[in-house]
C-alpha cells in the first residue's frame, strides 16, 4: 500500500511539472536557435558587403500589422544611393526573404531617436538616445522605434557605425499606391494596409519611431512573453536593465555576450 501511494505521487508531481519543463525547454531552444539565426545572418551580411562590394547589414524591425503585434524580422539590407535617393538609404537586398524570429523571442537595442516629428526632416534627423530607468517602453512609437535597428558591415567585412535609412527600391517618399512602388519589403503603411503591397514601414515615418538612425554594435535578446506582461513603466527597470549585453565583434561579425 506505501509502495502504490509513493509511486502515486511520483506520478502525480511529474505530470503537474511537465508544463513547466516543457516550457523552460522551450524558451531554451527558442533563444538558441535566435542565437544561431542572428549569427548566421550576420555572416551572410558580411559576404553580401564583400560581393556587392556596398555597406551591407541586417535589420531586425517587425512586420506591420494594423494591431501593432507583429513579428520581428531579421531583413537583409545593401546601401544603394542611386535606387533610394538617400546618402543614408538603405534598401531590401532582393531575392532574399526576410526571416522570421521565434514568436517568443525579441531583439532590441534601448536606444531611441529623441526627433519623432511628422515632417521629412524629421525622419532625416539621425539623433538618438540610449533607454534609461526613467523612460517608458510602451506598445506604440517607443517599443517599435528600440526594436527596429540595423548592423552594418564594410565591404571590407569590418562591422562599422554607419547611419541606416531604410526605404523602398523605387526610391518613392509615403508612396500612397502600388504605382509609385511595388516593393514587397520596405514600403509604407497605406500601401501594405491597402494593397498587401510591402510588409515593413519604411524609414519616412518618425512619428511612428522609424527613421534615419546610427546602426548598432549591441542588443539585447528577451523574452518577449514576459515582456509584454511587464507595466509599461517598468520593463527597464525590472528586466531589460538585468539582461546580458549582445556585441558584435568588428572584425569577425561574431557575437560576444557580456
Amino acid at each position: 500500500m506505501e509502495q502504490t501511494v509513493v509511486v502515486a505521487c511520483i506520478a502525480l508531481f511529474v505530470v503537474l511539472g511537465l508544463p513547466a519543463v516543457r516550457t523552460f525547454v522551450k524558451s531554451f531552444e527558442s533563444e538558441g536557435s535566435t542565437r544561431a539565426m542572428i549569427s548566421a545572418a550576420l555572416a551572410s551580411a558580411r559576404a553580401i558587403a564583400a560581393k556587392e562590394q556596398h555597406y551591407a547589414g541586417i535589420r531586425f524591425q517587425n512586420r506591420h500589422q494594423q494591431d501593432g503585434k507583429g513579428n520581428q524580422y531579421i531583413i537583409f539590407i545593401v546601401h544603394d544611393f542611386d535606387s533610394t535617393g538617400l546618402e543614408p538609404g538603405f534598401r531590401a537586398v532582393e531575392g532574399i526573404e526576410p526571416i522570421r524570429l521565434p514568436d517568443s523571442v525579441g531583439v532590441i537595442d534601448l536606444r531611441i531617436r529623441t526627433n519623432h516629428g511628422t515632417t521629412y526632416q524629421a525622419a532625416e534627423d539621425a539623433h538618438d538616445k540610449s533607454i534609461n530607468g526613467n523612460s517608458d517602453i510602451d506598445d506604440s512609437y517607443e517599443l517599435t522605434d528600440t526594436t527596429a535597428f540595423s548592423v552594418i558591415f564594410s565591404p571590407s567585412g569590418k562591422m562599422v557605425i554607419h547611419d541606416v535609412r531604410v526605404r523602398n527600391r523605387d526610391g518613392e517618399y509615403r508612396p500612397n499606391n502600388p504605382d509609385d512602388s511595388k516593393d514587397d519589403i520596405f514600403n509604407s503603411p497605406e500601401n501594405i494596409e491597402n494593397y498587401n503591397t510591402g510588409t515593413f514601414i519604411q524609414d519616412d515615418y518618425a512619428h511612428l519611431g522609424l527613421g534615419a538612425e546610427p546602426s548598432r554594435n549591441s542588443f539585447i535578446i528577451y523574452d518577449r512573453n514576459l515582456f509584454e506582461k511587464l507595466n509599461e513603466n517598468r520593463r527597464y527597470s525590472d528586466y531589460l536593465e538585468h539582461l546580458d549585453v549582445v556585441y558584435i565583434n568588428p572584425y569577425t561579425g561574431t557575437m560576444i555576450e557580456k
